[in-house]
């Protein structure tokens, strides 16, 4: 991991801990040092080196099978996605993006945005804007109307 003049404390202590864990057999751990860093990344708007690092977190979490890993990790949403971010346009009529899609996906299984939040690594405000934005978009005025537009039962 190459260091950088400018890293702070707490980045090189994350720079540190990675470096220690390789040096072990404790996976696991490893695996969470690169999330938790990742997410320290993403938070700090480093969003290419956050990308590495939650990528090899869920390569990872994924080769161990660790059942308590949330389904979301498993389909790989720990990791950013792998293009920039495009703003929809404002004639989308209904077209919803990858993130407005996996949020209106949790919230139609019942999950409440905080869940959902933890779920996608996201904030829950963040949840409460891209929810907005899929009910603007398919006209609809709650959550019970997302069910149905989207065919889920809320089990």
């Amino acid at each position: 991991m190459p260091s950088s003049a400018t890293a702070t404390p707490a980045e090189e202590l994350y720079r540190e801990a990675i470096t220690r864990l390789q040096r072990t057999r404790v996976r696991l751990a490893l695996a969470r040092a690169h999330l938790l860093y990742g997410e320290w990344l993403r938070r700090d708007r480093r969003h290419l080196a956050a990308r590495d690092q939650l990528r090899t977190a869920h390569e990872m979490l994924t080769d161990n099978g660790d059942p308590r890993i949330p389904q979301s990790e498993r389909r790989g949403n720990c990791a950013p996605p792998a293009r920039p971010f495009r703003k929809p346009t404002a004639g989308s009529n209904g077209t919803l993006t990858p993130q407005e899609t996996q949020v209106a996906s949790l919230a139609s299984e019942g999950l409440s945005n905080p869940k959902s939040a933890s779920r996608l690594f996201l904030s829950p405000r963040t949840v409460e804007y891209h929810l907005r934005k899929v009910f603007a978009k398919l006209r609809i005025n709650s959550r019970k109307e997302l069910i149905s537009v989207l065919g889920r039962s809320s089990d």
